[in-house]
């Protein structure tokens, strides 16, 4: 990965063929922090790309010679990675779905704010990093023991039960239906049933279906022939033909419209899928598995999901549990965390025993992902080694106001569990201030240390 802090910021490559707009976006682009590289017309640019290798291209569509989507091709033949972001006064429809096609990054129209613009550099620079550290992590995993590698954690019996079903199907070639709430590593579980069985060898490939409208998601689905829709220039290959001899993940199945959920019925039920714009039916060889964070049972009554699509998907239903009902593999989870961002990072960092307690005390609505995501900020905030309370996130730290009825052993607490309870509450909102809380009870500060002595919570 090439180091751009040396050089100031990304390397943004400009190509136009107006001196003006190249003299505009150097200010602009050197202001904002990045490193701005500019070439006048298509031919220059095609020169540049070779010397400057940019992590980002922003370049005008209609020029002589050479136009953007020639520019937008030599840069994906180079490195499919590098953000392209096409510039045009006459935007249309069709020229944007063409470029998307192609492998745009964005399409934005003259004439445009410069606020616009250093949003969508920023946007494409965060996706440039993310796209090559993902390589990154994937060269490193690809060299470890790949038996070891991505092995879902947890000890707790509810998980270990979804892991041993996992493990008795993944040799089959059964469709596998993954429920649980958003973040409950319903991927992760994918993965492993893709690991585990005899397509080990081939593609692993995963689309969120709720992420895209229809008529993309059919198109990346079941893939098209070219001339089928404005903007499909060239027949496109679908996840279903691209996963032969693998496994097709379908995340968030739950979201699909009626329309979609025939076609893919009819895709398990013949093993046959149709690109859009064509007659020919093709043979796919790809396992399906899917996942959703929706009751698809619920969903069948309101009659937004097919029952006949659920029967087929659900021949293996693997339900995992929210990590709130797993609490006894949160450590073993921060351990992994810990140690996956020590081995990307170089450095090695450990939680204090008040930010351990923090973690164990939140519900963790998020589950797993959440987890994950509270200790990745953790790590980046704490200079040191040890991670402090403070670093994580404040949901994650709040506690929750003292119950005082619900908790109780008894159905009819005593005046002195209310009245300690009801201390200690406000007392916790007032950040242990024992000034300011006696101020909220409307008592003095020293009948407040009596009453704490009396509880035996003076400390």
């Amino acid at each position: 990965m090439i180091d751009r802090t040396a050089n100031g910021g990304p390397q943004v490559l400009v190509i136009d063929d107006e001196a003006g707009i190249l003299d505009s976006l150097r200010i602009l682009l050197k202001n904002e922090g990045f490193t701005p590289h500019v070439a006048l017309g298509g031919r220059a640019g095609l020169d540049r790309i070779a010397t400057v290798s940019p992590d980002i291209v922003l370049t005008d569509v209609r020029m002589p010679a050479v136009d953007g989507l020639e520019i937008l091709s030599a840069v994906r033949h180079r490195d499919p990675d590098t953000p392209v972001i096409l510039m045009t006064a006459q935007a249309t429809l069709q020229s944007a779905m063409q470029a998307v096609n192609e492998g745009a990054y964005y399409y934005i129209q003259k004439p445009f704010r410069n606020d616009e613009m250093v949003a969508i550099l920023r946007r494409a620079a965060e996706h440039r990093r993310l796209k090559v550290e993902n390589h990154s992590l994937k060269a490193e995993i690809r060299r470890r023991d790949k038996t070891t590698a991505g092995q879902p954690v947890g000890k707790s019996k509810s998980w270990l039960e979804v892991l041993r079903l996992a493990e008795t199907v993944a040799p089959t070639e059964s469709t596998v239906l993954i429920q649980g709430e958003s973040g409950t590593g319903k991927e992760v579980i994918a993965r492993y049933i893709h690991d585990l069985s005899h397509r080990a060898d081939g593609p692993f490939l995963s689309i969120n279906c709720g992420a895209l409208p229809e008529s993309l998601l059919e198109s990346e689905l079941f893939g098209h022939t070219k001339g089928a829709f404005t903007g499909a220039v060239k027949d496109k290959v679908g996840l279903f033909a691209a996963a032969a001899k693998g496994t097709f993940f379908l995340d968030e199945i739950g979201e699909t419209t009626p329309a979609t959920q025939v076609k893919l019925l009819r895709v398990l039920q013949s093993r046959q899928i149709i690109p859009v714009g064509s007659t020919d039916a093709l043979t796919t060889d790809a396992r399906m598995v899917a996942a959703t964070n929706r009751d698809l049972d619920d969903e069948i009554r309101r009659g937004h999901f097919r029952r006949d699509l659920f029967y087929r998907l659900n021949v293996i239903a693997l339900h995992l549990p929210p990590l709130r009902e797993r609490r006894e593999d949160i450590p073993l989870l921060v351990d992994a965390f810990l140690q996956r961002l020590g081995e990307t990072r170089g450095t090695t960092k450990s939680l204090s025993q008040t930010a351990e307690e923090a973690i164990q005390e939140h519900s963790w609505p998020g589950n797993v992902r959440e987890l994950e995501n509270a200790l990745e900020r953790a790590w980046i905030l704490t200079p040191g080694e040890t991670i402090e309370s403070s670093a994580l996130p404040e949901r994650v730290t709040a506690r929750a106001p003292e119950r005082l009825i619900e908790d109780r052993p008894s159905p009819n607490p005593t005046l002195d569990t209310i009245e300690r309870a009801y201390i200690m509450w406000i007392l916790q909102a007032e950040g242990g201030n024992k000034t300011r809380a006696a101020e909220s009870l409307g008592i003095d500060p020293s009948t407040l240390h009596r009453k704490l002595s009396r509880f035996g919570a003076e400390s």
